[in-house]
């Protein structure tokens, strides 16, 4: 039995700049010093990712460019447009469907999906005020993905990565 170790990290801050649709708003200066934070972070604690699940919208993926300046190796990354407005249950779908080779996933998304998905997976350890921008809460398991559920991944470590 292998351990899985998700990492759940919601995106960095957002500028909402008139007329940009939700999808492209960009991440802020801010935002950028963050997510770099967040990539470094992860690099200080050893987490190797081996698969990045990520919304396709613009705030997500700097997000991800910004964490992956910081990490060795390069992972497999999947846009998946489903992460998008997702619930934690639809989320909870898209983690379960990460490759069976990979021991480590980072989900890259937005709340209140990644929060409802914290507390559903360790509801008496996961902030219940839930994730902020740059937030990371890391949940791990014996098991495969398919294994992951409700009360079935203890939340391991979490930190809010400022730059």
């Amino acid at each position: 039995m292998s351990t899985r170790t998700l990492v759940i990290l919601r995106h960095a801050k957002t500028a909402n700049p008139e007329g940009v649709i939700d999808t492209e708003r960009p991440l802020t200066q801010r935002g950028h010093a963050d997510a770099a934070a967040a990539g470094a972070w992860l690099a200080h604690h050893d987490y190797a990712v081996d698969v990045v699940l990520c919304s396709p919208s613009r705030r997500t993926r700097e997000t991800w460019h910004g964490v992956a300046l910081a990490l060795e190796a390069a992972p497999i990354v999947r846009y998946e447009s489903q992460v998008y407005a997702a619930s934690g249950r639809e989320l909870l779908e898209v983690v379960r469907s990460a490759p069976e080779d990979a021991a480590t996933a980072l989900l890259v998304g937005h709340n209140p999906g990644l929060s409802e998905l914290s507390i559903m997976l360790d509801r008496a350890h996961a902030d219940p005020d839930g994730i902020r921008t740059a937030g990371i809460a890391v949940h791990s398991w014996d098991g495969d993905w398919v294994d992951c559920g409700q009360g079935a991944a203890p939340l391991t470590a979490s930190h809010t990565a400022r730059g």
